[in-house]
């Protein structure tokens, strides 16, 4: 977490905002006292699309479907 004075902030707040990692805070302050917090935005997700993942899987297991040995018991 970096701080700058709320009039470094004040000349250069889009330069700030285009500095900042995500995940990165940095404090405003006046007077040497945090007086506001610059916080990065999380980056929306994309939406999920059916078939995204077609033909990636190349290998299945023959027994991928069986039951565990640990709930054989309750299967019964």
């Amino acid at each position: 977490m970096s701080n700058v004075t709320l009039e470094e902030a004040q000349a250069n707040l889009g330069e700030l905002i285009n500095k900042l990692q995500p995940g990165e805070e940095l404090v405003i302050t006046r007077n040497d006292e945090p007086v506001a917090k610059l916080v990065t935005m999380a980056t929306p997700k994309l939406p999920r699309q059916p078939g995204l993942l077609k033909d990636k899987i190349l290998y299945m297991s023959e027994d991928f479907d069986a039951p565990l040995e640990d709930f054989k018991e309750y299967m019964g």
